[in-house]
């Protein structure tokens, strides 16, 4: 599809290439100001007007008027679409001001997982791209790069640097995952978050049986299930939750004997209370 490969080798996949620039542009074609830039940018469109399942090589091809095979100049498949949409739609990270101010490693990982958290809300859409490998466009890479950055002052190994990093990274796309489709459901039926859950709740009382599920049956009882809660309560609390198990992992991880910072240190915490293994 173009005159010749950036990368000289060949040996990246053909989003990546596309992604880090790496790939020379195509020949001039018969359709004028056709660009990788703008069929991306219509891709998006078509993903936040429709949805992801809405977009296609032609779907894309009619937004900008121009014909399907047009487009196989400059994108190799949907796949290739699709990282580069989510590349578009993710974007770079901004700076964080827990890092300029030196507030710790704490406040700086709190802000880039709102950071990211905030992206993801903005671009749902792209939640439904299926994961095709660890971080490796440009973007992605510097929200990596900055989440590492974020546990500099940690004094975590840097195995477990990239564990915590995984697994922040993973709460967020869950949590906005969850929110995206519990509106979706309540759009869907006509009414609120707040009747969803109620709903739900009624439902359950009708179903529950307080021998067989005594836990759920004490929650009914209290109203938890449909109490409202603050803005982004779940989010909040999920954070304050791991960034607690982050603290007493640092902890642990500086008491075991022989701890150590290098390259590969790893420190996975013993299921019995307060034992650590290092490996």
């Amino acid at each position: 599809m173009t005159e010749k490969s950036g990368s000289g080798g060949g040996d990246l996949p053909a989003s990546l290439e596309a992604a880090w620039g790496l790939r020379d542009r195509p020949a001039k074609g018969p359709k004028p100001g056709l660009s990788l830039e703008r069929i991306v940018a219509a891709a998006v469109r078509v993903a936040a007007a429709d949805g992801l399942a809405a977009v296609s090589m032609g779907r894309v091809a009619q937004e900008l008027g121009a014909s399907t095979m047009s487009l196989y100049r400059y994108v190799s498949a949907k796949d290739e679409l699709y990282v580069l949409m989510q590349e578009a739609a993710v974007g770079p990270p901004e700076p964080l001001a827990a890092l300029e101010t030196g507030a710790g490693w704490r406040a700086a990982l709190t802000e880039w997982a709102a950071a990211q958290r905030e992206r993801y809300h903005g671009h749902l859409w792209a939640l439904r791209i299926p994961i095709g490998g660890p971080p490796a466009t440009p973007n992605s890479v510097a929200w990596w790069e900055q989440g590492l950055q974020a546990l500099g002052g940690s004094g975590l190994g840097e195995g477990d640097k990239t564990s915590v990093i995984l697994l922040i990274s993973n709460f967020v796309r869950s949590e906005a995952l969850m929110t995206s489709d519990l509106k979706a459901a309540a759009v869907a039926r006509g009414i609120t978050p707040e009747e969803l859950a109620a709903s739900h709740e009624r439902t359950l009382k009708r179903l529950v049986d307080p021998e067989r599920h005594p836990g759920i049956a004490r929650q009914l009882e209290t109203g938890v299930m449909s109490a409202p809660d603050e803005a982004d309560y779940e989010f909040t609390f999920g954070m304050g939750v791991l960034l607690d198990g982050v603290e007493a992992l640092i902890r642990r991880a500086a008491d075991a004997p022989g701890s150590s910072s290098g390259p590969s240190s790893r420190s996975l915490p013993d299921p019995s209370p307060g034992g650590v293994k290092s490996g």
